[in-house]
């Protein structure tokens, strides 16, 4: 497995996403959108270019993205599991990382809310 990397944009958007999600739904809730997008991102350390991952050209040379309902399964537990993810994970590997540059919701329109080179960062 690779190492994975997130940009400051991506611990962003993360912490956001659960403090909205705890907000609206509750701590169950906001711990299992944790627990997913942990699996996601081991997910596309382990195979970066796994089947369901898209090649994102429009976004830069070898950028692809993750939505975690690809890995929703994966991320079950006992105390349930998220029943429809709205995020995906838009990514990149450099070297022998794969650096995260954010996590967004799938209705946002890409343009708006990711700069090829700031958020890589």
């Amino acid at each position: 497995m690779m190492l994975y990397r997130l940009s400051a944009a991506a611990r962003g958007d993360i912490v956001d996403i659960l403090a909205r999600t705890h907000e609206r739904f509750g701590d169950l809730a906001a711990k299992r959108y944790e627990i997913l997008i942990i699996t996601a991102l081991r997910d596309i350390a382990a195979e970066p270019d796994r089947p369901g991952s898209r090649h994102r050209p429009e976004l830069g040379q070898g950028v692809r993205s993750w939505h975690l309902v690809l890995s929703r399964d994966r991320a079950r537990r006992e105390s349930g599991m998220v029943r429809r993810p709205r995020h995906f994970l838009i990514y990149r590997v450099d070297d022998d990382r794969v650096d995260v540059g954010r996590v967004l919701h799938d209705a946002m329109e890409l343009a708006d809310h990711f700069e090829a080179e700031q958020s890589w960062r």
